[in-house]
């Protein structure tokens, strides 16, 4: 009797153990910050999006999705992503924004739906978008792009998103006060300061002035994983 209870407890602590290694091997997405308003995500399938490239280091994995919020020279610096994997597709500003109508596109791996982005400084509303990034298992990832505050955010307020990044440079986009208003009309999980200061990849100084609920802080060159 106490050579098969023994057995048991064996066999229950090798299935758990087991249980808990397949756990940890099983892929998920990740997030890198490269600095600015450049982001590189890894999804759990190995698919590689780049969005707004420009900044920082980490272009050596083969695109399979280049997302461009708007024209300027720091969201679409293009040539630093050496390879693009077969069927690579880039989706700008131009065809997510037609005639006023804003464009969803099912790539199988993610579904990306571009949302009002822009101010009256130097980015017109017409020519600028944010994403909506769906990834496998339900994640969202909000992408602000250059802009001030939108009609849509309240909108985005109402759907739970995972993540949400806010421009707050306060020079050519929102300040400071006006990116906390709209992390808490968005309401994400978690709300990520980005593009802070001009010529900087990050400003740990002004990531900390960004107080919000549920803030989270990611300097530049660090990869957090999405859940």
């Amino acid at each position: 009797m106490k050579k098969a209870l023994c057995g048991i407890l064996s066999l229950s602590v090798l299935l758990l153990g087991c249980g808990t290694a397949l756990a940890e091997d099983v892929p998920a997405h990740k997030l890198l910050y490269q600095g600015h308003g450049s982001l590189r995500i890894v999804t759990a399938e190995g698919k590689v999006i780049y969005i707004d490239p420009y900044a920082g280091d980490g272009y050596d994995l083969p695109a399979d999705l280049i997302l461009m919020t708007h024209g300027h020279s720091d969201h679409t610096a293009v040539k630093l992503i050496k390879k693009k994997n077969e069927g690579c597709r880039t989706i700008k500003w131009e065809e997510a924004l037609v005639k006023g109508e804003y464009k969803t596109f099912d790539l199988g791996f993610t579904t990306v739906e571009a949302v009002q982005a822009g101010n009256n400084r130097n980015h017109n509303i017409r020519e600028c978008v944010g994403w909506v990034i769906t990834l496998s298992g339900g994640v969202t990832v909000y992408v602000s792009g250059d802009t001030s505050t939108t009609d849509q955010m309240r909108e985005l307020g109402e759907r739970d998103l995972h993540y949400a990044f806010f421009c707050c440079d306060g020079i050519y986009n929102m300040d400071m006060q006006e990116a906390i208003a709209c992390a808490k009309t968005v309401n994400a999980r978690h709300s990520i300061p980005y593009h802070m200061a001009p010529g900087k990849l990050f400003d740990e100084a002004r990531a900390e002035t960004f107080d919000v609920p549920d803030r989270l802080i990611i300097p530049a060159g660090e990869e957090i994983t999405l859940e």
